[in-house]
């Protein structure tokens, strides 16, 4: 079993005919995801790689093609109406790869998101992945393999690394999710976690974070008192000084909050085992197998 995206993902593609977009789109498709349509406002009618069709709305491409799940690879300035039309046209499952959303975009987006059903990852993440089912995203498809371990992670290079480290280790994924750093975004360690939680196949989970704000502190509130699977977390950023942000922009230790030691506290109370870096997460994930 996964969550989010798997065997019955319809995929519609925003950007699909941009650089971005047409690249990992052919990703995409080359792992097996069932891309059917992608959005180009004015190329409405053509068609990508040769049998995606291309509409001018999202809600012509959700019409024609039965999309639930949309991916979005537009410039930032558009990128808040992305979402907005995708939501609008009924998407179920909305994931946003455009960085550098402005903030007050984004504080709309999650007002008008509140008023249904859609569910965003993101923006400024790496997408997710649900190994030999379907890759909505940028994560290489080769570093993950099916598994049991549920991965979610707000940072995109640990991601990757513990991915990796993980799959030499003979460790597989149910699903590997990326939220991202922004400090608005559309998914929190808490929705994912739950989600895990509830999926039977998932046994235990890898939770990724990093410095900024304290959606670590409260995964790790509900990781003590309501998660019942073994959780190995990290920490990225543990060197970075007060007021330097770090990759993402909600990556900030500000007022004396957000700091790496704060939330290997909270989540070494919490019960989890908590990696020195990258490259350990492996080692303690294997440790909860015997």
């Amino acid at each position: 079993m996964s969550i989010l995206v798997g065997k019955h993902t319809r995929l519609v593609v925003q950007g699909i005919t941009g650089r971005e977009g047409a690249f990992h789109t052919k990703q995409m498709i080359d792992y097996g995801t069932p891309v059917v349509g992608g959005v180009t406002p004015g190329k409405g009618g053509e068609w990508a790689f040769g049998n995606v069709p291309v509409f001018d709305t999202v809600r012509d491409a959700v019409s024609a093609t039965g999309a639930n799940t949309s991916i979005i690879f537009v410039p930032a300035r558009f990128a808040a109406d992305a979402i907005i039309e995708a939501a609008d046209a009924g998407i179920d499952l909305v994931v946003c790869i455009t960085e550098g959303i402005p903030v007050m975009d984004m504080v709309q987006v999650r007002a008008f998101l509140d008023s249904t059903h859609t569910r965003l990852i993101g923006p400024n993440c790496p997408g997710l992945i649900t190994p030999d089912e379907a890759k909505v995203g940028i994560i290489p498809g080769h570093i993950m393999t099916q598994g049991n371990v549920g991965l979610v992670s707000r940072s995109g290079h640990a991601h990757l690394r513990s991915g990796l480290c993980a799959d030499r280790r003979g460790i597989g994924q149910t699903t590997a999710v990326g939220i991202g750093g922004d400090p608005i975004n559309g998914t929190s360690f808490l929705d994912v976690l739950q989600m895990f939680e509830q999926d039977p196949e998932t046994e235990q989970v890898i939770l990724i974070g990093e410095i900024g704000g304290t959606d670590e502190q409260k995964a790790a509130e509900y990781i003590a008192n309501k998660m019942t699977k073994p959780v190995t977390g990290f920490i990225a950023g543990q060197t970075a000084p007060p007021g330097r942000r770090m990759g993402h922009a909600g990556a900030i230790i500000s007022g004396g909050e957000g700091t790496a030691a704060e939330k290997i506290a909270a989540l070494t109370q919490a019960g989890a085992k908590v990696a020195r870096h990258p490259d350990e997460i492996a080692d303690l994930v294997a440790s909860n197998l015997h």
